[in-house]
């Protein structure tokens, strides 16, 4: 069987029917709150997964939940943006903590509220939704949104409404968590860090290794979570939760803790086998990071 017939297959129906994606548990339970991590120096050890210093709340709109700090900051402040994709079948709801959590550390998170969002589309009209709302004199938003520096990232199926996001210019990095097969990861610009579960039997391993071996035309990156099931990153994104996070901080704030998690003499992430089971950057990337 294909790997496209295969993921159609496993996709369509143990995750829709047996209401999975909705209940998933979350495999490790939310820390307490750390620190603001804006001006971390290189030298600095974190624990990413750790919630942030902000108190969150969530704005519904009839097509997108929006996750963001419950205070946007003084007049100077502007916050990066996240446009989130859900798995098949999937809403926010599935991915609440997770989206509460990087929230707390300053970003604003417009998730599709499609259960179907392959194609992008309706991830990119978050976009468009924090744009109306940042020109808007009397929304909270106002001139608060960073959208300078915009990340698009998805679990499953939303992982490929990621990449296909990236078409959209005013994106800035991309986080496939565990992406389905029907995106060109060749045509991506961006910088892309794939994120793989190694007990992953819905989207297999190698078929995430295999989009990152497609993305030598920009900096990419393999990061594959040890023991890690396809369920692993729903509820408050388990063991994808600290490293989507330093993701977001370094391509999103170019924040020294960070980037040393990718790169430099000092990387993080290049020798942590407890998480990792397998690490790999292409040559642009290291170029990118170091």
């Amino acid at each position: 069987m294909s790997r496209r017939a295969r993921i159609a297959a496993l996709a369509a129906a143990p995750l829709v029917a047996a209401g999975a994606f909705a209940v998933a548990p979350a495999a490790v339970s939310a820390p307490a709150a750390t620190a603001p991590t804006a001006a971390l120096s290189a030298t600095t050890v974190v624990n990413w997964a750790q919630t942030g210093p902000l108190r969150v709340t969530v704005d519904d709109a009839p097509d997108h939940r929006i996750y963001r700090p419950a205070n946007l900051g003084e007049k100077s402040t502007k916050r990066p943006v996240v446009i989130w994709g859900n798995g098949t079948g999937a809403t926010p709801a599935a991915y609440d903590k997770l989206l509460r959590h990087w929230a707390s550390h300053g970003f604003i998170v417009a998730a599709a509220k499609t259960k179907s969002s392959n194609d992008g589309v309706q991830m990119r009209q978050g976009l468009d939704l924090l744009e109306e709302r940042n020109s808007t004199p009397s929304s909270p938003y106002f001139q608060k949104v960073d959208l300078e520096h915009v990340a698009s990232a998805g679990h499953s199926q939303g992982g490929a409404g990621a990449l296909n996001a990236a078409a959209d210019p005013r994106v800035d990095a991309v986080l496939p968590i565990q992406p389905g097969p029907l995106a060109s990861p060749g045509k991506v610009d961006q910088p892309t860090l794939y994120m793989a579960g190694e007990e992953d039997n819905v989207v297999k391993p190698a078929w995430v290794l295999g989009d990152y071996n497609a993305s030598s035309n920009r900096p990419a990156a393999y990061a594959e979570i040890r023991g890690a099931g396809h369920l692993a990153s729903t509820g408050n994104g388990g063991n994808f939760r600290g490293m989507s996070t330093a993701w977001l901080y370094f391509t999103l704030r170019d924040d020294a803790g960070a980037r040393a998690m990718f790169g430099g003499p000092s990387c993080g992430y290049c020798s942590d086998t407890t998480l990792l089971s397998q690490w790999k950057r292409n040559a642009k990337f290291l170029t990118f990071t170091d």
